[in-house]
């Protein structure tokens, strides 16, 4: 079929639940992507940052095959070497105690929430307890993590979700201080808000509200299942801040493409929390996915991918500075790593169809937002090439 017949076919069938682009890429290579016409693309979307090690990465694909060749999938009714080997290193690597894997990120927030809820049922043998989340946050699109995501478009069309829900103003300690009751069992925020602007964590809000839960018992929660995984130039974003959470959510660039995310949690949450028979997943933490996550710790690690995002950002930042010098009608750039945003005057649907045109796929954060999430492997040839073609289309606004 050519383009425009997977596009009649793909609009027939799909259930419209997302506005898609014109394009049907069908391969990639490296930092690029190629459509079923051959055009090139710099991506600078990274399918929504998951693709950390880019595309076409032989040994990534080499350690899939291989694992697909001795076993895709048992149940967790079974142990496997691969997720046993991916649950000692994740874990290892974060200084957490204990994880479950998941097939997203989603379920990885919804497993997040009832950990937290059985903590508190536990300790206090009643099952009211009260969350607190973060205004303009963004979850997960399921049942419980839509309950948790600070957008009231997205909730409205679907009642009032999981009951006991507050929210806070991110990064007001005040705000979060005001809702605090006896009941409350959690707190639950992304360390780098990705959806609501990509938006960090200031230092004193973090370490208030880590002493805050200390004092309290209430678990802190935090979603790095966007800006995780050396994103912002840390392999986990808390470590800036020289905090820890209670239960910690990942996915995305976890499994670099393979869909998996995982929860994780310290021994104490893990003592008090989930047993057999209060959660489960059938594809959780297969052999396939485990074996992906293992492969990416490895390249992580050899490759120094952290090492090389916090050696790139500063030119990153660097350039899109200079946007905003240029051009006045970029009212900001802000972000940490290779997880940035140019907030516009004007909404940037015509700037990213036009950097489509012009071989770029870049994406949004509401409105009038551009967020930039590549491939963690660019080099500064693919950052000056995202800026000169932003460049050409910014000239004629």
């Amino acid at each position: 079929m050519n383009t425009k017949e997977y596009i009649e076919q793909g609009e027939k069938y799909f259930l419209h639940t997302y506005n898609r682009y014109p394009i049907v890429f069908e391969r990639g290579e490296g930092v690029y992507l190629y459509d079923t016409d051959g055009k090139e693309y710099l991506d600078f979307g990274a399918g929504i940052a998951v693709f950390a090690l880019g595309y076409g990465n032989r040994e990534y694909n080499a350690a899939l095959e291989g694992q697909i060749s001795k076993l895709i999938h048992t149940s967790n009714l079974f142990y496997s070497p691969s997720a046993v080997t991916a649950a000692k290193e994740i874990c290892e690597l974060a200084g957490m105690d204990r994880v479950f894997f998941t097939n997203s990120g989603t379920e990885a927030i919804e497993g997040a929430i009832k950990a937290a809820r059985k903590y508190a049922y536990t300790r206090d043998g009643h099952a009211d307890h009260e969350i607190i989340a973060m205004q303009h946050s963004f979850h997960g699109r399921s049942y419980g993590a839509l309950s948790v995501t600070g957008n009231d478009h997205y909730r409205e069309p679907f009642g009032q979700g999981v009951s006991n829900i507050r929210f806070a103003e991110y990064n007001d300690i005040d705000s979060v201080k005001a809702l605090v009751t006896d009941n409350t069992c959690a707190v639950i925020l992304e360390t780098v808000q990705g959806e609501g602007g990509i938006y960090p964590a200031e230092e004193s809000f973090l370490k208030e509200l880590r002493s805050l839960c200390d004092e309290r018992d209430i678990l802190l929660i935090l979603d790095e299942i966007q800006c995780g995984m050396g994103r912002t130039g840390y392999m986990f974003a808390f470590e800036k801040y020289g905090i820890k959470p209670d239960i910690l959510t990942l996915a995305k660039a976890l499994g670099c493409g393979i869909p998996v995310g995982a929860f994780l949690m310290t021994e104490k949450c893990a003592l008090k929390s989930l047993v057999p028979g209060d959660h489960g997943s059938t594809y959780g933490g297969n052999p396939l996915a485990c074996a992906a996550i293992v492969e990416v710790l490895r390249q992580f690690k050899e490759r120094d991918i952290v090492g090389h995002v916090k050696e790139m950002a500063p030119y990153l930042a660097g350039k899109l500075e200079g946007l905003k010098e240029k051009y006045p009608f970029v009212k900001d750039v802000r972000g940490e790593g290779f997880m940035r945003a140019i907030e516009l005057d004007f909404p940037v649907g015509e700037i990213v169809t036009g950097a489509q045109q012009e071989g770029l796929v870049l994406l949004t954060a509401g409105s009038n937002i551009l967020r930039l999430v590549p491939p963690l492997i660019i080099e500064k040839e693919h950052i000056d090439r995202m800026v000169d073609i932003l460049d050409k289309i910014f000239v004629s606004h």
